[in-house]
């Protein structure tokens, strides 16, 4: 069995992750989408609410589970035996830090390849920071996340907005 991991913040989760994930599962036996959580990355949604997310939006793909790690990607490929770690691609500015991941997912953990997906055309420009700057600004972002989690996106986004500066 061929298994692939596909690792992000998912700060809320795009349909460009979405289209990624299922391509992924296309390719690949099991697919397990990891809420990768960074201490040095402030997230608006919570690793549970995350995950959360990402297992209703996938729930009709039966091949793709849903888990999280505070580690080392390479070292959770490595553990759950992946043969991949799947990234997307929007750009070439994307290209580069990507790029340095594999490289060093490949020192850590050679068994693991890094499988890049090049984003279609409709998402490239999209990420989780555009959807929230958007949202935030008034913007409709209805076509940029799922429909099964428009409502929660949204409403955490705007009470945050509308939250008052402590003093």
């Amino acid at each position: 069995m061929r298994i692939a991991i596909c690792p992000g913040s998912f700060d809320p989760i795009t349909n460009g992750h979405l289209e990624v994930i299922r391509r992924a599962a296309g390719l690949f036996d099991e697919v397990i989408v990891v809420v990768a959580v960074n201490a040095e990355k402030r997230c608006l949604f919570s690793a549970a609410e995350r995950m959360d997310f990402i297992r209703r939006c996938t729930k009709a793909i039966p091949n793709v589970s849903v888990d999280v790690t505070d580690g080392l990607i390479a070292h959770y490929a490595q553990r759950v035996g992946a043969a991949a770690i799947v990234k997307g691609l929007r750009a070439l500015s994307d290209f580069d830090a990507e790029f340095q991941q594999a490289l060093t997912n490949r020192q850590l953990n050679a068994a693991a390849e890094t499988v890049f997906l090049a984003a279609g055309s409709d998402s490239m420009y999209l990420s989780s920071s555009m959807v929230k700057q958007v949202c935030v600004l008034g913007g409709d972002v209805g076509s940029f996340v799922p429909p099964e989690v428009l409502s929660d996106i949204v409403g955490r986004i705007l009470r945050t907005r509308d939250k008052p500066p402590h003093s």
